[in-house]
């Protein structure tokens, strides 16, 4: 994966979690579980996990270190763990929230508290948002280590991450701010390897003339 196809993970990644929060309704009530908003917010969401894997994956491939991979194997670990409790928030509690409103039934949102509140789905939820905290941090420092990007260009994003869990207890400007910072992130890291990748280009060797160009 090249630099520059690593840079443009990592700022769509964290567009998408910006995209997450300003898409997802304020509320936590049946209209707005079930609103196309709250479907589109949780998906800007998910397609972002599966985008910060990816982009941590590519940033090995640029530095070339343990630590780095180490970090990739945390992140992916992290992603996989996460995404099942978002699936189910997207697209399960939209259901119930629809049947809900649609019949009348205001009980049946019981069930969507036993599912967000239910101890594997929780464990696995926080545990995962706590392996991509630590993921997202051991590829900074391998940033901070390798001498090829900025120091400090990774960090933002793994503040982001690691202020992940925190951030749903608080208020919604909290979250939107949030939402800002994770994007900040992200796009600061772009920057550093799309001008990394902009290096390489210029002190690349080039052919000599006439090289491959015979009949």
């Amino acid at each position: 994966m090249s630099p520059r196809l690593t840079s443009a993970a990592f700022a769509a990644g964290g567009v998408l979690f910006l995209l997450y929060i300003a898409l997802r309704p304020a509320g936590d009530d049946a209209a707005a579980m079930a609103s196309t908003a709250w479907v589109a917010g949780h998906a800007a969401a998910m397609a972002g996990f599966i985008l910060l894997g990816v982009a941590v994956l590519g940033l090995h491939q640029a530095l070339g270190d343990r630590l780095s991979l180490r970090a990739a194997l945390v992140t992916w670990i992290g992603a996989g763990l996460t995404l099942p409790y978002y699936g189910a928030e997207d697209f399960g509690l939209h259901v119930i929230a629809q049947r809900s409103l649609r019949d009348g039934t205001p009980a049946l949102m019981e069930l969507a508290e036993q599912f967000r509140f239910g101890a594997v789905p929780v464990g696995m939820f926080a545990g995962g948002l706590l392996l991509l905290a630590v993921g997202t941090v051991m590829a900074a420092v391998a940033v901070w280590r390798s001498g090829v990007l900025p120091r400090w260009s990774g960090v933002v994003l793994a503040l982001g991450f690691v202020l992940f869990i925190p951030q749903f207890f608080g208020p919604y400007p909290v979250r939107v701010a949030h939402g800002v910072l994770v994007m900040a992130g992200g796009l600061w890291v772009a920057v550093a390897l799309w001008r990394h990748a902009a290096r390489l280009a210029v002190v690349a060797p080039r052919p000599p003339v006439g090289v491959g160009n015979a009949a």
